[in-house]
């Protein structure tokens, strides 16, 4: 069989990294030497890394971080905010997002909590899981729209089949009666199914609060706060540190 044939196959077979990487290494002199196992595990291991790279970048586009470059990797600790580096390293596991345990970021404005929460949803992806990625109205806009178009429950699906769901900027909008029963869908569909991220310049003390009604209040803050990470942040806005502003 002719190379061409064989590159031919290759590509039918979707096998896209495999045929690229078996191309590229027979012409690598240093290739020649290598035995026919060691040859063939290579493009085997370029087709592996071209599927978990092609799938990471679906998962991130599907997910639609506000900060899609967003890591954990990068996070700044020398500003003084309340965020302490062991709690995150804790964190850079899988084990959070297989035992469906929520992320609870508040503080004030500026202070990183988007960015934190785009990384822990961006992590969640380089492991192979599903994300979302929602701003507080949107959220709900989305719902709203879903309804009137006939597709409510695929969303409500949607959302609950995500293994990380992050919700940015809780309470920025109050809610109305419908948007505090569809939260609640949310939420109880997710409740010990996946993750869910929330950032707030809420405390936690006041959701209960903010949601109003005292049933659904209820209801929806004992499924967020069981197994759930919470990091209190302080401190100046650091958009205002990175502009020169005091």
């Amino acid at each position: 069989m002719s190379i061409e044939q064989t590159l031919t196959k290759l590509e039918e077979m979707k096998l896209h990294g495999m045929r690229r990487a078996y191309e590229e290494r027979r012409a690598k002199p240093d290739h020649k030497d290598l035995s026919f196992d060691e040859f063939l595990s290579l493009v085997v291991d370029d087709e592996y890394i071209y599927r978990k790279n092609k799938r990471l970048k679906r998962l991130m586009a599907d997910a639609k971080f506000k900060l899609s470059s967003a890591n954990l990797e990068d996070i700044d600790y020398r500003h003084p905010r309340g965020l302490q580096k062991t709690s995150i390293l804790n964190l850079q596991n899988t084990t959070w997002v297989e035992k469906h345990q929520n992320i609870l970021l508040t503080g004030p404005t500026g202070v990183g909590k988007t960015f934190l929460a785009c990384a822990f949803g961006s992590f969640a992806c380089r492991q192979g899981f599903t994300a979302l990625y929602y701003r507080w109205p949107r959220l709900f806009g989305e719902m709203y729209s879903s309804r009137g178009e006939g597709r409510y429950l695929k969303h409500l699906n949607k959302l609950a089949k995500a293994n990380v769901l992050v919700i940015d900027d809780f309470g920025l909008n109050p809610l109305t009666e419908v948007d505090r029963k569809d939260l609640l869908e949310v939420i109880e569909d997710r409740h010990l199914s996946g993750s869910t991220i929330i950032t707030s310049q809420l405390p936690i003390k006041e959701w209960h609060e903010f949601i109003g009604e005292k049933t659904i209040a209820d209801a929806i803050m004992d499924r967020i706060l069981h197994l759930s990470y919470k990091f209190e942040m302080k401190g100046d806005s650091l958009r205002k540190k990175h502009n020169g502003v005091d």
